[in-house]
């Protein structure tokens, strides 16, 4: 497959790049544009046009950008030769970046802008006058290699800003494969580096990731046909496919049957993934060449920085060496080992207790500190000795100082001699797509975020380690909670913890997600949903857990697993259970909205997310609030449905389904024009709903869960105006909805229905459940 850009242009003057992944693809396609480009460029003294980026290093990816500089020594009309060779790279269909400027120009931006020093390094004749290409690159890189110790501070704070946007690619579900931290762009750093003498920043190790990563960016451009530089789920596994990344061929599997989030992913992307290519094996495949490229980048700044500042050296000319923790001392902006420690049989705590020392100080370990570490501390003995335990609370409660100290130690294999299991979660894709994280870093990352709760606990230590364990059951059969609480609790044993608290960090992690799932799937208003939580927590110190563990889990996840709505539902939840725990009695529910239940009906009000409304009462209302709503883009979180003194009252909790906020005029109009009666109001929404795709949707029946009701739960493909067809549904059924809670799980949802009555009967039920199944 050939890459044709051109429209009605010459032959000559239409490139045609070769298709293809790999190294030698990556230089068909250079020698391509080369060839193409010489042909472009009139044959004048004193010119010269000179490649950068990818085609200056002859690593153009199969969709990337041309990088030129025209440069030239002060010969008349250049801005003429520019345009004629500008504009055909543009008539071509190419994006271009260019510049046009002496020598004496380009050094003296290079001297200005760190990025064009570097950029320079890459330069390349492609046609033209090869004495002045050969004049500017010969300088560029003698000024680099003079001046580089004191240009890598900005280009230390331009790569720290470019990596606080993009993350890093190591951990990230969904990463930037050139602008994230490990990326392209960084190997091109540690390039420079090198080029300046400063240290051997481009080892064998990060030469091999570094093709790796290109062929990802070859494969994903040619995937989808056009430069996408980021690795979205959904294109893994058509990306694995061409690399050559196969897996067998997934068994079909049903519909999970549990309540939990995180085991809703759709199946269909694993069956894709089965039957196209092995996405999984390719994002632990980046996270490694990634991490490989970090660590390198790592040292090689390292290296810079004692190069400029210098080592700090006492009275006696020797380096200063400060103690900052038992047997861990400061030396030249690094944390070593006492001399004690060296020459002592070391204890088996010592690496934690370094790692401990690291996170606080915020000080990086020294390498050659890791590998003595790796190669000679003995292991930990079962249980934990207390110094360690106490170490692994200190590092885990550090704060910011937790990432990388983490990082340095399982970069060198410390982590899996503390806890074996950890060589199973590293690199482990997630599949729910609120995840922004592989589950390593979303562990690290949720007790690093639990630190900021610790003063609203009894015990700081146990909210850590229960932060930290809280998924540990994931990428195993079943579900994580259930699956991971007997390996938490084994685990928090071997630590060192006593049974009963050993016990508690299980019940953390089989518990963790109950009061999320609770406040957004039940009634909070109904006494069983409250009495229920308080009997599974028990006391107030684990709800207390609980609820930390909660806010840390949601903060590590991602922005989507949080709102300010989920949030008030759970502090709504948790001050009735707490007081249930107190006193003894469930709190009673809250009276219904006194503008709803007095003056003339109709009655609409709207106010922030809540929309109310009050009409006389009859059946279908909710249905009629609901395809109003849907009409109008607003996505129902809640809804509430109940009668009082003859009046129908339908409070719901909304948000816009696509951003924008609907005009309160229309809105407020046309749900009284629909409580009147006007059909006209939701025919409008049946021309243009739509209907959900992907796996087979599911019912799911919950009997005493409510006080006067059963739950009718429905498992689905998120749609337009769902709500407003089950519920239609269940109404032309003869079923009472007196509540719903919607909650959306990416592209699915799982919307409950409380139904007045027992619905005893199972051919009601099975009635019930064919209309629901025929609305979806």
């Amino acid at each position: 497959m050939e890459r044709d850009c051109g429209r009605a242009l010459p032959a000559d003057e239409v490139v045609r790049v070769p298709a293809g992944i790999g190294a030698a693809a990556r230089r068909a396609r250079s020698d391509a544009y080369d060839a193409w480009l010489a042909r472009l460029l009139p044959d004048r003294p004193g010119v010269a046009l000179l490649a950068v980026g990818g085609l200056g290093r002859r690593q153009c990816a199969p969709h990337g950008d041309l990088d030129l500089v025209l440069l030239h020594a002060g010969v008349p009309g250049i801005d003429e030769l520019a345009a004629s060779l500008w504009y055909p790279i543009w008539d071509a269909g190419l994006r271009l970046d260019h510049s046009v400027r002496t020598v004496a120009e380009a050094l003296s931006v290079a001297q200005d802008d760190v990025k064009v020093a570097l950029g320079l390094l890459d330069a390349r004749l492609v046609a033209g006058d090869p004495e002045l290409a050969v004049t500017l690159v010969n300088s560029a890189v003698d000024h680099w290699r003079r001046t580089a110790v004191r240009q890598l501070a900005p280009l230390r704070q331009s790569a720290a800003t470019r990596w606080q946007s993009h993350g890093e690619l190591a951990f990230l579900l969904e990463g930037d494969l050139k602008e994230a931290a490990g990326g392209l762009r960084d190997v091109g750093i540690l390039k420079a580096i090198a080029l300046a003498g400063i240290t051997d920043a481009l080892r064998p190790a990060v030469h091999a990731a570094h093709l790796r990563l290109l062929d990802t960016r070859d494969a994903l451009h040619q995937q989808l046909g056009r430069r996408v530089d980021r690795l979205l789920a959904q294109e893994r596994a058509g990306v694995a496919a061409l690399l050559g990344l196969r897996q067998a061929p997934a068994e079909d599997e049903p519909y999970p049957a549990s309540n939990d989030a995180t085991d809703l992913a759709p199946l269909r992307e694993r069956r894709t993934q089965a039957e196209d290519g092995d996405g999984d094996a390719l994002l632990r495949r980046v996270a490694g060449d990634a991490r490989t490229v970090s660590h390198a980048l790592d040292d090689a700044l390292r290296a810079a920085d004692r190069l400029r500042s210098g080592r700090r050296r006492g009275a006696d000319g020797r380096p200063v060496r400060r103690p900052v923790a038992r047997d861990v001392v400061e030396h030249d902006g690094e944390l070593v080992l006492a001399r004690t420690a060296i020459g002592a049989r070391p204890d088996a705590s010592l690496s934690v207790r370094v790692a401990a020392a690291a996170a606080v100080t915020g000080l990086p370990i020294a390498r050659a500190t890791c590998e003595w570490l790796a190669s000679y501390c003995p292991p930990l003995p079962t249980p934990w000795p207390v110094e360690a335990r106490a170490a692994l609370t200190t590092l885990l409660g550090a704060g910011a100082g937790l990432l990388p100290a983490w990082e340095t130690c399982d970069r060198y294999g410390l982590i899996d001699g503390w806890l074996p299991e950890w060589t199973r979660l590293r690199s482990l894709p997630q599949h729910n797509p609120v995840h922004r994280f592989t589950l390593d870093r979303h562990l690290v990352q949720t007790a690093y975020e639990a630190s900021r709760h610790t003063r609203d606990v009894d015990r700081p230590d146990l909210l850590l380690l229960g932060a930290f364990l809280h998924d540990i059951g994931k990428g195993l059969p079943g579900d994580h909670s259930t699956v991971g609480a007997p390996i938490a609790e084994a685990m928090a044993a071997r630590i060192g913890l006593p049974e009963a608290e050993a016990s508690l960090i299980g019940t953390l992690v089989r518990l963790h997600l109950v009061l999320p799932e609770v406040a957004t799937r039940r009634d909070l208003a109904d006494p069983v949903t409250i009495s229920r939580v308080a009997e599974t927590v028990g006391d107030v110190a684990t709800l207390d857990l609980l609820y930390a563990l909660v806010r840390a889990d949601a903060a590590a996840t991602g922005p989507g697993a949080w709102s300010a709505w989920k949030g008030r539902l759970v502090a709504e939840l948790v001050a009735r259970v707490r007081t249930t725990l107190d006193t003894g009695a469930v709190p009673q529910p809250p009276a219904p909205d006194p503008a709803l239940v007095a003056g003339p009906l109709p009655v609409v009000h709207l106010t922030g997310d809540r929309v109310a409304v009050a009409a006389a009462d009859r059946r279908g209302l909710l249905a009629t609030v609901a395809g109003c709503l849907a009409l109008h883009r607003l996505e129902v979180l809640a809804a509430d449905a109940s009668t009082v003194d003859g009046r129908a009252l339908v409070e719901c909790r909304v948000q816009p389904r696509y951003g924008l906020t609907p005009d309160p005029v229309a809105l407020t109009a046309d749900l009284r024009r629909a409580i009147g009666g006007d059909v006209s109001v939701t025919q409008r929404l049946r021309a243009r709903a739509g209907r959900g795709a992907g796996a087979e949707p599911r019912v799911v029946w919950h009997r005493d869960a409510a006080t006067d009701a059963v739950l009718l739960e429905l498992r689905a493909a998120d749609a337009a105006g769902l709500l407003y067809r089950v519920t239609t549904a269940l109404d032309a059924a003869g079923a009472q909805v007196r509540a719903a809670r919607i909650a959306t799980l990416g592209g699915d949802v799982v919307d409950v229905f409380y139904l007045v009555g027992s619905w005893p009967s199972d051919a009601d039920r099975d009635r019930l459940e064919s209309a629901v199944l025929a609305a979806v």
